[in-house]
Formats: structure tokens, C-alpha cells, sequence
């Protein structure tokens, strides 16, 4: 595991499984590209009893014969085996092999993509409902990992199993991005020496998704790489938009829908206003859509800072698809140098502000343990008013509010006159609309800093892009 950069808490997981007295039944799932297959090889250094990875787009027979082919590869006796014609079968001859294996500790059965093996009409689950009740749950030695990106399917047929799976899973591992932290070590690991001013820009484009970020190159710029990736005919990423979706949800339109909703109001919304937008139901259809968005780490959902639940606000939050929606999808593919032109236009300036507070958004633990209150009850929110609105507000047990400001500016960050009056009559409403009696701490988070003028005392809390970096 020398080269698996960060998921400490996925591998303590995936060892404790590895290493109980039972047997485990493990799913791990989370969106397209972010690292799942590797994670899992690298932990067992690829010694499993049987591996197999479904095939896309293919139909059952030639899953099965997939199927066959890693058994003949685990045991080559089971070439006089005529292939299975159905899964009840194919999961008897996989009882089979795994009951004449010799090893030492847990045999370690490996189904990645599980989705694309449960075709139409196949059968698949009753076959693994079978193995996994009437065999391998009985012993002490098997533990079964089985991997996803189809967050639709996962969290239906896994997840939220009313059949012979409910609640039958052991163990569910959700494989976020990668955090500033790891991101940094990762090009690190690249040879990368690329400082952290380009990493957060690498950030607010693609976010900590290894896929992405293993395929820049470490000898351009940030802004070169983003516009080879992005912009140059035939980009890798151009069309990865509609792949994304497509490879994760059924009937996915459903769910750009959604997120295209979305991108157009910066705080968020609600779900009537997303049905209202999308002219879909309000009711469990959109539900569905939204925890499944939401389990792939596409969007979030929070309550404004002293409402409650029902004004629950959905906003999204992916790096990438922000981009797309506001560069990528609206460019000419006969503009190849796009982005290498962008940086000083409003549009340009409009997108940063709002990339790098998601990115800040996605990295509370860091700005948490920054501020020293990392041990801390806290809820955290946003705030909106007709006169003023704070993006990030962490309500503290200790009678404290810290109203965060976050600004990406490439120089250290000049709070003016005007911009002081502003945060004053800022602090002012929150405090008269909310009327809350606890401490308010202005809070700056900024890429270098404020400039030390008379107008910075305002800020309690001075953060730089330095503090994302660190490991909560």
C-alpha cells in the first residue's frame, strides 16, 4: 500500500473486516473515478479467493461467461466445468472453488461493478441473496466486498434491500474525494511542484478526484492543465459531463435535471422550487433523486442558519459539474485556448468566489481545528437575508457564532472602507434578525491573508488557504 495516498479510515475498515471472527459482507460505493477498485486492491494487494468485474452494457450470458473465465483463472480443474447458465449455478460453482481453497485467514471475495452484472430478468440478486444466507454467512472465514458506482443501484438493492438483503450487509464504505491534504500529497507523489495557490485552483475545477488529477501534467500551469483537460478538441474531460451521470443513475437525465436546476441560484433550493424548475412531482421520485445525488457527493443539503427543517435548502457542491454548467458546456470547441484567456473576465471572477467557498465548504473539519474548535459542538449553516447573507456560519456550543467570509484573490486580500461598512451592517442585521445573544467573531478565510491595513481588526479569526491543507 506504499502508493495509496490518505484513505486511513477506509483501510482500518477494510482490515477490521478483514480480521474479525466472522463473516463480512461489505459494500463500498461512491461516485464514478473516485478510487474505489484501487482502493480495495491495494489494501489485499490484490490476494483475493475470486475476483470478477462486470461487464457494461453486456447481456447475461456474457456475464456469465465472464463469470466462468475468473473461475478457471482461481482454479484451472474448472475448465471441465460446463459454464453456468444461470446465477443460482454460478454462485454454486463459486461455493465450490472457495470451499477447496486452502488460505490462511479470511478468503476474500471481490465483485466489482455489481451493478452491470444484475441485467434484466437475470436473476443476479436471488443468486447472491443465496450464497451470501444459506453459505457464506454461516462460516467464520469469507468476507465478501462488493463494489459500485451506480449509487442508484447500490443504495436500492444494497442499501435499502426490502428483499433476502435487507440489512444483510456487514459493513458500507461511502469513498469520498480526496481533501486538499491528500490532493497535495498525491501530486506530491507525481513529482508535482505545483504550490498551493495552483493546487486550490486544481480544486475548484476538478475537486479531489484522483481520475482527474492523475491525468495533469506536471510540467504546464494550473491554467494550462485545466485548459487541456478541458478545452482543447478532444479533451479528456469535455464530455465527461454526460458519461458521469449516465455510468451512475438510471434514466440520469433525471438527475442533470436536477443539478442543472441548481447551478442557478448559488445558495441553494428548495425542493418545491427544484420541482417547480424541473416540472417534476414533489414526492418520492424526487426524494429518490436527491438522496442518490446527495450519497454520490454531488449535492448537500443543510437548514438555513434558525429555520427548521422544512426550509431544508439542496445545493450543489461538485467541483466539476459547476465548471461544466459554467464554462465547459457554453464554449466553442473551436475555442482551444479558452481558459488560458479567461482569468481576468467577470465571468472568471463570479465562478472563483463561489468555487472557493465550496471548496472551503468541504473542508469544515480543517477550518474547525484552525480555529481551535475542532473538539467543539458545532452546527453549521448558511444565512440569508433581503439585506445581507453569510455562506458559512458555525454555530458554537460555547456561546460563540463565527460569521465566515471567504475570498480567493491571488495577492493578499485588502478589506477597504467600503468593504468594512458592508461586514459591519452585515454583523448588524444578522444580529437584529436573529437576535441572538452569543458572541459574534467575523471570521476571514482568504488564499495569502489579509493585508494588516485599519480596517483588518475587524476580523477575529484571520484564515489562509494554508489551514484547508492540514489533516483534521
Amino acid at each position: 500500500m506504499e502508493h495509496l495516498i490518505g484513505r486511513q479510515k477506509e483501510i482500518k475498515k477494510l482490515k477490521y473486516y478483514a480480521e474479525s471472527p466472522k463473516s463480512e459482507f461489505v459494500a463500498v460505493y461512491g461516485r464514478r473515478r473516485v478510487g474505489k477498485t484501487y482502493l480495495i486492491r491495494e489494501v489485499f494487494d490484490g490476494q483475493f479467493a475470486f475476483q470478477l468485474t462486470g461487464l457494461a452494457n453486456v447481456k447475461m450470458k456474457d456475464q456469465l461467461g465472464q463469470f466462468h473465465a475468473a473461475l478457471i483463472n482461481y482454479s484451472p480443474k474448472q475448465t471441465e466445468v460446463e459454464p453456468a447458465q444461470d446465477w443460482m449455478k454460478a454462485f454454486r460453482q463459486l461455493i465450490d472453488l472457495l470451499e477447496n481453497q486452502q488460505v490462511k485467514g479470511k478468503k476474500v471475495i471481490f465483485l466489482d461493478e455489481l451493478p452491470w452484472l444484475d441485467t434484466p430478468k437475470s436473476g443476479f440478486l436471488t443468486g447472491l441473496e443465496h450464497f451470501w444466507n444459506s453459505w457464506a454467512s454461516a462460516r467464520k472465514d469469507i468476507l465478501l466486498i462488493v463494489c459500485g458506482s451506480a449509487a442508484s443501484w447500490m443504495i436500492k438493492n444494497l442499501l435499502n434491500n426490502r428483499g433476502g438483503l435487507h440489512n444483510r450487509t456487514t459493513g458500507r464504505i461511502r469513498l469520498e474525494p480526496f481533501t486538499l491534504a491528500e490532493t497535495e500529497a498525491f501530486l506530491t507523489y507525481k513529482n508535482a511542484t505545483f504550490d498551493r495557490y495552483q493546487i486550490v485552483l486544481f480544486y475548484m475545477v476538478f475537486g479531489g478526484i484522483p481520475y482527474y488529477l492523475d491525468n495533469i501534467e506536471v510540467g504546464l500551469s494550473a491554467s494550462q492543465n485545466i485548459n487541456m483537460l478541458c478545452f482543447e478538441r478532444n479533451a479528456l474531460l469535455r464530455n465527461e459531463y454526460d458519461n458521469l451521470y449516465a455510468s451512475l443513475f438510471k434514466r440520469s437525465e433525471r438527475h442533470t435535471a436536477v443539478v442543472e436546476a441548481l447551478s442557478q441560484k448559488k445558495k441553494g433550493m428548495r425542493r418545491s422550487e427544484i420541482a417547480a424548475i424541473t416540472s417534476f412531482s414533489n414526492g418520492g421520485g424526487l426524494t429518490r433523486i436527491l438522496k442518490e445525488l446527495e450519497e454520490s457527493s454531488f449535492i448537500r443539503h443543510y437548514q438555513p442558519f434558525g429555520k427548521k427543517e422544512k426550509n431544508t435548502l439542496y445545493q450543489l457542491t461538485d467541483p466539476y459539474s459547476l465548471f461544466y454548467l459554467n464554462f465547459i458546456k457554453k464554449v466553442s470547441p473551436d475555442d482551444e485556448n479558452f481558459w488560458i484567456n479567461a482569468n481576468d473576465t467577470s465571468m472568471y471572477k463570479a465562478w472563483s468566489g463561489y468555487a472557493f467557498e465550496m471548496v472551503c465548504l468541504q473542508h469544515i473539519p480543517q477550518i474547525k481545528a484552525a480555529l481551535g474548535i475542532a473538539g467543539v459542538q458545532t452546527s453549521v449553516s448558511s444565512w440569508y437575508h433581503e439585506d445581507a447573507q453569510v455562506d458559512l456560519v458555525i454555530d458554537r456550543k460555547d456561546q460563540v457564532i463565527n460569521l465566515c467570509e471567504m475570498k480567493f484573490s491571488i495577492n493578499p486580500f485588502v478589506i477597504t472602507k467600503k468593504y468594512e461598512e458592508n461586514l459591519r451592517n452585515k454583523i448588524g442585521t444578522f444580529q437584529t434578525a436573529t437576535q441572538t445573544r452569543k458572541a459574534i467573531f467575523l471570521t476571514m478565510i482568504t488564499t495569502y491573508g489579509l493585508v494588516q491595513n485599519q480596517y483588518a481588526y475587524l476580523a477575529q479569526n484571520k484564515l489562509s488557504m494554508d489551514e484547508l491543507f492540514q489533516h483534521a
